[in-house]
């Protein structure tokens, strides 16, 4: 439960308890060997994507760090609001590709 309330509270530049080693790591730190932990079996388990975009996350941040940019960056919580419309709806309309059924597209 620490560590759930750790990431919670402290997101990805936070310290986590490396329950192993007995000690307070970096939470990129511990993902990492997590990730690397888990990798033999991801693809077999059909999630690469899924991991990679835990990847993208610890590169790009989470939203909360990326609304916090917006946020540092304009000085403005208009801009944080368009911001999060903006990537909440990428995406959303675009064109559906065309559904082949029964041969058909």
């Amino acid at each position: 439960m620490e560590n759930k309330f750790r990431a919670s509270r402290y997101g990805l530049d936070g310290m986590l308890i490396d329950f192993g080693k007995e000690a307070e790591v970096p939470m990129r730190q511990l993902m990492l060997e997590y990730l690397e932990f888990i990798d033999d079996v991801v693809d077999g388990l059909g999630s690469r994507s899924e991991i990679n975009y835990i990847y993208e996350i610890m590169k790009q941040g989470t939203g909360a760090d990326r609304q916090l940019r917006v946020f540092e960056q304009s000085n403005d919580l208009k801009q944080v609001v368009d911001y999060m419309v903006e990537e909440t709806s990428a995406g959303v309309f675009v064109e559906a590709p065309a559904v082949k059924k029964r041969g058909v597209v």
